[in-house]
């Protein structure tokens, strides 16, 4: 293929999705992906409604494995202290679910699966240089296509690192995830269908990164025994799954300085990074395709695909929600990292108000479904 009319770099979700979406619209894409990586894909992803709606809308979501989707019907946010907890619900914001916990790999595969028989996508090697009046890099948080163009990216590491497994439980999920906000940890349980139907668990655990070391390199029994201490047994005695893999890597808060120019824009988290505590990294990136793409089918009849004053008006679009969320992400990790009793004592306090303020919590719940 010589040129198109967008050029999508990137392989993972947020460029698949780009793809598929543009190409609905009638417009000619070149994939640029690199080969699918290799060994087991530990991630799960919450989705919440508005990514769910984008996947359906592109006939995806209906594709995926039975198993490789389960719904959240409701979310318990505790605190340090026994007690201290916020509790959200599906019934009470009147809707089916809060999210969906999403198997990264099957997602993956499921929209690769798709771009091959999508007649407008043509997938081509990551290396490959068609012309096109529009490149899109959605190349990850180490993006090449960033750096080729000089975009700079302001990142914060925390010093922890994000540990992830796959796990069962002695009692059924119910459809309940879980989240504990401690000093220095942030421990996530999202019910997981595909660990094991009805008790499974992907598990999302942010450490310092040398207690994360030490878990990482522990065997499976000492492992099991830290996780089920930190859970207390509030979903009951937790064990790996399968053949006990983990897998960890550094967490970081990151934004483009930039992302859109003349010819160029950047998605998902090649323009910025936000910590996994809110489950919101995806939903944001498949926020940048929603966005994009409305802005570039509603273009002027006689402006190009490349016009800089048209991808401004993508960069304006998502500067506040993703601007939000990494304040929001980053100040929560800050609020509940301090082992200061005056602090923890306030951030107790915070939860218990929270969860005895109805309005407070239908708003919360609205903004991370997305509506």
């Amino acid at each position: 293929m010589d040129s198109c009319d967008v050029a999508v770099h990137g392989g993972g979700i947020v460029g698949h999705t780009l793809a598929l979406e543009l190409a609905s619209h009638g417009l000619e894409v070149a994939l640029l992906a690199p080969p699918p990586r290799a060994g087991t894909d530990l991630r799960a992803y919450a989705l919440n409604a508005a990514s769910v709606a984008l996947l359906q809308r592109l006939r995806v979501w209906a594709q995926l494995p039975a198993d490789a989707a389960t719904a959240v019907h409701e979310m318990r946010v505790h605190g340090d202290a026994l007690a201290s907890r916020i509790e959200f619900s599906a019934w009470t914001q009147h809707v089916d679910q809060l999210a969906h916990i999403v198997d990264a790999a099957a997602l993956e595969a499921t929209l690769a699966d798709a771009v091959r028989f999508a007649p407008r996508v043509h997938a081509l090697a990551a290396d490959a240089s068609p012309r096109a009046r529009l490149h899109a890099w959605c190349d990850g948080k180490f993006s090449a296509g960033r750096e080729r163009l000089g975009i700079g990216f302001a990142v914060h590491h925390y010093g922890h690192t994000a540990v992830a497994a796959r796990l069962v439980a002695s009692q059924p999920h119910a459809g309940v995830a879980r989240q504990w906000f401690r000093a220095p940890d942030v421990l996530a349980l999202l019910p997981f269908d595909r660990a094991q139907r009805g008790c499974g668990y992907g598990l999302v655990w942010s450490l310092p990164e040398a207690r994360a070391r030490e878990l990482l390199d522990a065997d499976a029994q000492a492992f099991e025994a830290a996780l089920n201490d930190a859970t207390g047994g509030e979903a009951g005695t937790l064990t790996l799954a399968g053949d006990g893999q983990r897998a960890g890597w550094p967490l970081m808060v990151g934004r483009a300085e930039r992302v859109a120019g003349p010819g160029w824009v950047l998605l998902g988290d090649a323009a910025h990074v936000v910590h996994p505590l809110a489950g919101q990294g995806l939903n944001l990136g498949l926020g940048d395709v929603e966005a994009l793409s409305r802005v570039l089918v509603q273009r002027e009849g006689w402006r190009a695909l490349g016009d800089e004053r048209l991808l401004a008006r993508y960069a304006r679009e998502r500067a506040a929600p993703t601007r939000e969320m990494a304040l929001v992400t980053d100040g929560l990790l800050h609020l509940f990292a301090s082992d200061l009793p005056g602090v923890r004592e306030l951030r107790n306090l915070g939860l218990d108000l929270v969860d005895h303020l109805p309005p407070l919590k239908r708003w919360l719940t609205a903004r991370a479904l997305g509506t």
